[in-house]
């Protein structure tokens, strides 16, 4: 006996606010992979994790006979789903900032300033430094598995603000200012080190230039400079995980009071 396939208005509604929180979500999430992905594969991966939200999807009752003021209506509950969006992108972004901002302050000292390559992410020119930075960063993301805090985070809101309702609460803005803060003591704690070498090495050679006034300093200290930042990193990479550790922690804790947790 031949099956009919009906699809109510109510649960087309559902889908359309849905699928904008999922499709601004990924949108504003700055993962590099998907910037440079094709069109398909993002269309493709909001329309899975949707509808693998099923179970979570508002059921809005919809007058159809309403017509240019329902649309209105929609319209301001899509917005309000792509805020949800910008801000989960907000939380995301932080989370890379700690090793990027860390890099940024010791890079003009280590002389890498005057080097540039292409940024993954923006694809412009940038420091050495800070495109590294971007991929440790990234790296420790996948590896502490933050991608499946944002699909929960992306559940949870669906149940504590339904159909357009999201609106960013004062313990949320509180969590992401928290967030902040900590990115920025962690950059610091990061590069102290490092600009202590440098320090060091510039208190070196200005003795060595009050010894031998025919020193060339300047041709020296910039390879010293840069061996020794390469040196201090090497030894600070095993402090990476557990610094990113902490500032991921804060940022599960933003993710979920945006999600109403």
């Amino acid at each position: 006996m031949p099956t009919q396939l009906t699809l109510s208005a109510e649960t087309l509604y559902g889908f359309l606010l849905v699928l904008t929180r999922v499709t601004a979500t990924f949108v504003f999430v700055p993962l590099p992979q998907l910037r440079h992905s094709s069109t398909t594969l993002r269309i493709v991966l909001s329309l899975a994790i949707t509808i693998a939200l099923q179970s979570v999807w508002p059921a809005t009752p919809v007058s159809l006979s309403g017509g240019l003021a329902e649309l209105w209506l929609l319209l301001e509950r899509m917005a309000a789903e792509a805020g949800f969006g910008i801000a989960i992108g907000l939380v995301v972004a932080l989370l890379a900032e700690s090793f990027t901002l860390a890099m940024q302050i010791l890079g003009v000292q280590a002389g890498y300033g005057y080097a540039s390559t292409i940024d993954p992410n923006s694809e412009a020119d940038s420091g050495v430094l800070v495109v590294l930075a971007q991929l440790i960063s990234w790296m420790l993301f996948l590896a502490f598995g933050m991608e499946r805090h944002v699909i929960r985070a992306l559940a949870r809101s669906l149940e504590a603000y339904p159909a357009g309702a999201f609106a960013i609460s004062p313990e949320a803005r509180a969590a992401v200012l928290g967030l902040g803060a900590a990115v920025f003591s962690a950059a610091l704690r990061l590069a102290l080190p490092v600009v202590a070498l440098l320090l060091l090495v510039d208190l070196t050679f200005a003795l060595f230039g009050r010894l031998h006034a025919q020193l060339q300093l300047l041709s020296l200290a910039f390879p010293a400079k840069m061996l020794a930042t390469l040196g201090m990193l090497a030894l600070l990479s095993q402090v990476f995980p557990r610094a990113y550790e902490g500032v991921a922690a804060k940022g599960v804790a933003a993710l979920m009071r945006l999600a109403g947790d």
